[in-house]
């Protein structure tokens, strides 16, 4: 048990924990009384917040979207400021950044169930690699304005991230990227299923 007392294992401990924090679900039951992942799509991020809470109070459903986008993202980021602040290493960063993805993907508090990892990951980019998170927002925005569905315009931002990283970044370590896109990815193979069917529904 002495790799508890390392500082590393500590940080990625509490990486993982605080990202699996199901932000989306607590304020959901919390404000609007209502289960999300019995609900909608079943996931405790925004979108669905969004589209559930929006059936019974609109203007709540803006309101706790938003503040579910914001938490989801900044969980990430609280545990990376204060490893930054440590003086951690840039691996130990990425180490920080792909656990708390995989804690909010794979939640301990909900049988290791968890969101899409969108705005977790968007937060951990954001931090480690502005520029590319920047390239990455403005690609989704447009997807977002001109498809309208939540997926495909996440999976469409994540790519250019991923490739920008690439352009603007050719010696850094890509393979934490590329974790971290491969998990997005695969969460969102129910989604990608129901665009092929065309059943993916749009955000309105």
């Amino acid at each position: 048990m002495d790799f508890l007392f390392n500082t590393n294992a500590q940080f990625f401990i509490a990486a993982y924990l605080i990202g699996a924090i199901p932000f989306g679900l607590l304020l959901a039951k919390k404000y609007a009384g209502v289960d999300v992942k019995s609900s909608g799509s079943g996931s405790i991020g925004a979108t669905n917040v969004l589209r559930v809470v929006k059936e019974t109070n609109p203007s709540l459903a803006k309101k706790l979207g938003a503040a579910t986008l914001l938490l989801d993202a900044l969980k990430g980021v609280l545990v990376l400021s204060v490893a930054y602040f440590y003086g951690l290493s840039e691996a130990t960063l990425w180490g920080i950044s792909v656990l708390a993805v995989l804690g909010h993907c794979y939640s301990p508090y909900l049988g290791f169930e968890g969101g899409k990892g969108v705005a977790t990951g968007m937060g951990v980019m954001m931090f480690m690699l502005p520029l590319e998170t920047i390239i990455a927002l403005v690609v989704w925005a447009l997807g977002a304005k001109l498809i309208r569905i939540s997926s495909l315009s996440s999976l469409i931002a994540l790519g250019a991230l991923i490739i920008a990283s690439f352009i603007l970044h050719p010696d850094m370590p890509h393979a934490p990227v590329i974790i971290i896109g491969f998990v997005l990815l695969y969460k969102h193979i129910p989604n990608l299923i129901r665009l092929f069917k065309g059943e993916e529904k749009r955000v309105v």
